[in-house]
Parts: structure tokens; sequence; C-alpha cells
């Protein structure tokens, strides 16, 4: 999609003057494990008809200043020195995050669509980390970029990358924050209620298990080398021709697929609970499968496929731990099953079950095996594509709720690579679910959804 970028403005944000004190924020057992992830990238569309007027750039920025003040941690680095001192996040006042103000001539219609589109054209939106610095075998990367992209007479789309540090949950939490300051006015954070507070004490997330330990391990050996390999090299963009759709499941296709799983499990001695979560990721994890399948990309029919989530454990643990802990709280998650299972006849039944039953398992326990996180997420990347699908994002995040005055976003997009899909809540229905599928190919796309259609309009 031929377009014309250019850069309006670059500021450095940072909290208000002397607001936040010189802060350093050890890590935990839950975040060691997505330090390798090279950030995720998110960007919100809204539709804007009229003229950005000389005020709203200005209070973007005011506003942004004071959410920094509340997480003021992403206006630092993550700072990972060589073993053994553990990484921690560390802030000092000075501290700021580039904002860029850039104007596009791409097609607002286009890239707020559902239908395939390549992911290079969203990259001219997608902000980039400042780079990353080394001296004296000690990394500083820094935590947050964001853009604002002006489209004339079209809209806008505030991308925002960010560090794994923090979940989806603190991520959406910034977002929502900033956004309400921005809608009343820019000039104080008086309208932040304790929900959109971030807490930030460490101290509640126990380690009784010793499994920092064990990652700390892997950290020291593993990660710290592949960094110094990388350094300066990570670009989800480069080299790459992938293409991205949107695909959504409403409340009625949800509920009809929800049939078929029950249908099937009514003589079973162990009912299992088919949430919306659960139907939508075992239909899109079979969908992906059978498309794989048909191209040839697998061929064993007895080696074993999964489908890998992250839970938030915030409401699942021993120990209390706000909704609003700054950082991860994810525990690890995957169901399997056999290729011949997932394509075969009954195949979303089989995925829904193996998918159900992982959940359960992980409400009763869910730090059960957490030693093992870092082990099996390497050894599931390490499989190649189309043997493993992990899942990013939650409806329960509420992304289109982000409102800076200017309405719903048009769109919300995950910018991901093809290993990974992203679920949303919808824009305009209640209780449906929009997921973001990315594939190498535009005719992969094609056959996808040739056979999310028919799958959709099978008879239970």
């Amino acid at each position: 999609m031929a377009c014309t970028h250019k850069i309006l403005e670059q500021h450095q944000v940072r909290p208000p003057p002397s607001s936040v004190p010189t802060t350093s924020l050890p890590l935990t057992f839950f975040d060691i494990p997505l330090l390798a992830s090279d950030g995720v990238r998110c960007l919100y569309f809204y539709e804007f008809s009229h003229h950005f007027t000389q005020t709203v750039l200005p209070t973007l920025a005011n506003s942004l200043s004071l959410t920094l003040q509340h997480f003021f941690p992403l206006v630092g680095n993550l700072i990972c020195p060589p073993p053994p001192a553990k990484p921690y996040i560390f802030y000092t006042q000075g501290d700021s995050i580039p904002l860029t103000i850039a104007e596009s001539t791409a097609t607002f219609d286009h890239l707020t669509g559902y239908h395939p589109r390549h992911v290079k054209d969203f990259s001219h939106l997608v902000p980039k980390f400042p780079p990353t610095q080394m001296s004296n075998d000690t990394f500083v990367f820094p935590l947050l970029a964001i853009q604002v992209t002006l489209f004339p007479n079209s809209g806008i789309c505030v991308a925002v990358t960010c560090r794994h540090v923090i979940d989806g949950r603190i991520g959406s939490l910034f977002m929502k924050s900033w956004a309400s300051i921005f809608k009343a006015g820019g000039h104080d954070s008086s309208c932040l209620d304790n929900s959109l507070r971030p807490f930030y004490d460490r101290d509640v997330i126990k380690d009784p298990n010793g499994v920092m330990a064990v990652f700390l391990e892997e950290y020291f050996v593993r990660m710290r080398s592949k960094w110094k390999k990388d350094i300066g090299n990570a670009d989800v963009f480069s080299g790459n021709d992938n293409v991205k759709a949107t695909y959504v499941l409403n409340r009625a296709n949800i509920e009809s697929l929800k049939q078929r799983c029950e249908k099937d499990n009514e003589s079973s001695s162990t009912p299992q609970h088919f949430s919306s979560f659960v139907i939508t990721c075992a239909f899109i994890w079979v969908c992906r499968m059978r498309t794989q399948y048909h191209e040839g990309a697998i061929d064993d029919d007895d080696e074993l496929c999964y489908l890998a989530f992250p839970a938030d454990c915030r409401n699942r643990l021993e120990f209390p731990v706000p909704l609003t802990y700054f950082g991860n709280c994810l525990a690890s998650c995957k169901a399997a099953a056999k290729t011949s299972e997932l394509v075969g006849e009954k195949g979303f039944v089989v995925a829904a079950k193996v998918v159900a039953r992982a959940i359960s398992k992980l409400k009763s326990k869910p730090l059960e095996g957490a030693d093992k996180w870092m082990e099996d997420r390497k050894n599931l990347i390490g499989k190649g594509h189309g043997r493993v699908l992990i899942v990013g994002g939650s409806p329960s995040f509420r992304d289109y709720q982000t409102d800076f005055g200017w309405g719903r976003p048009k769109k919300f997009e995950f910018i991901n690579h093809p290993i990974f899909i992203s679920l949303a809540d919808c824009r305009d229905d209640e209780g449906a679910l929009e997921v973001g599928v990315v594939l190498r190919t535009r005719a992969s796309m094609d056959t996808f959804s040739s056979i999310f259609e028919q799958a959709l309009n099978l008879p239970y």
C-alpha cells in the first residue's frame, strides 16, 4: 500500500517535575520468563474527521505526563547487570519516553478493516524503542515508546510499544488512565479512581517453591547470550510479508459452537465448562491447523500440536494480589492434541475439551509446574511454525472502551507474529470476540477464511 509518512513533531515526555522519586523496582518470577519478548505493540484507531487543533497535541502530551506520574516505572529502564546481580526496573528523575507525532496518507479505512492486509502496512504507525544500551556487560532496555499518527480528515492512530515488564491488564489500565485524563481536560489526574491506579508493592508476590532461582539460571545462561547476538536487530516487520486479518465470533456463533461441545459431552462423567474463551481459542486453533494441514505444512498425523495461553493469576493464588498490581502476574498454560485429532471430523470438540481441561487444572493449581515455564516456552517455540499457536490479549481488557473523547476506537489491533493470535472484545457487539490472525501468505489467509466460514456453518 503506497503512502507517504512524515514526522511532524518529536517530544520527550516525563512525569511532572519532582512528582516521583528515584525508584528501583525488583522483578518477580512472573516477570523473568517474559523478558525474552521483543515487546507488545498495540494500535488504537479513532475516527476524527475535523482538523487537529493546536490545543489537542499539547493536551495529549500534558495528559500523558500526568499519566506517567502514576505509571512512572515505564519511563525508566530495565537494567540487566551481569550475574549474579538480578534484573530490575530503575526510574530516576529526568527519565523520559519518546512521543512521536506523525502524519500519514495511508487509507484509514484499509488499515481499520477486518480484511487481509500486509503486516508491513502498519509499520510506519508503530513506534520503535530507543536503542538498547550496553555498558560493562549491563543491558539497559527502554520500556515504552508512543506514536500518534494523523490521517487528515479521517482519523488518528495512537500506537504503543511496551516491553513485557507489565502484562496486558496493566497495559490496558495505562491506556484507559491516559484516555481518562485527556478526556477530562488534561490538567490534572484527579479523575482517576483507585481502579485506574497501579499497585506497586512487590511483597504481595510469594515464591515458596523457589521458582525465581530456576528462572534466573536460565536468564543468566541463555537469555543474556541471545541478547548479545540480537542487540539492535529486533524488528517485527523486517524480512517478512505476513498477512493479518480479523475474524469475529458473535454471541450466536459462540452459543452454537458451545452447543456442539455440550451435546458431545452429555454422556461424560466429568462435565466441562466451555467458556467463550475456550470456544473461540479451540475454534481458531482447529481452523489454523486445518489450514496448515491443507497446505502440507504439517504431515505427521501422530505429532502433538499445542495451544499455549497465559492466564491472569491475580485472583487465583493462595496469596491475594490486587487487580491493579503493576507487573506480570501470568501463569503459563497449554493444551495439546494430535494433528489427526485436530484436523479430523470432531477436531473442534477435541480442541475445546483439551483447552477446557487445561484451564480447569490451572484454576485448582495455577503454579503447578511453574519451574518449567521457561523451558516449556523455549521448547514450544522451537517446534516451528504450524505446530504451536500462542494466544495474546483478552476480551476482559475491554480495549474498545479506551475513549479519549473521540468515541470508542474504530479498530484495535495487535501487531504480532504468525505464531500468535490476539483476542479482544468487539466494538459494537457485546459478547462477541475479535480474533487477530497472522499468516505467512495471502493464499494461506484465503484458505483459512474458507475453512473458518465452512466450519462455522456446520450443523451440530
